[in-house]
């Protein structure tokens, strides 16, 4: 059984901070992931995973930033309320034609 923690945002920061400001004290980026992640208290590919966003939303490395992201997801829930409204208009449509 896994259990979630979750992290506030400001912790997030500064962890990927960190991995930024002292990659290069360490052979590579992983070296450094495992040096910090437990000073955070996550594990070291919850802090990967921080960084490749951090990554992504900085523009050093191709991917969906956090902001497109969002953005995907409000249009999502919009269009299926949407389709919902949509599918009641259609039924209403029928009901009142058949009168």
């Amino acid at each position: 059984m896994t259990s979630t923690k979750r992290f506030p945002p400001e912790v997030r920061e500064r962890a990927v901070r960190l991995v930024f400001d002292q990659e290069r004290e360490h052979n590579s980026q992983w070296a450094c992931i495992e040096a910090i992640a437990p000073k955070i208290g996550c594990t070291p590919q919850t802090l990967r995973t921080w960084v490749k966003q951090a990554e992504v939303d900085e523009g050093r490395v191709d991917g969906v930033t956090t902001c497109d992201r969002e953005r995907m997801k409000a249009m999502e829930r919009e269009l299926k309320e949407l389709r919902r409204a949509n599918e009641i208009l259609r039924k209403a449509s029928a009901y009142f034609a058949q009168a």
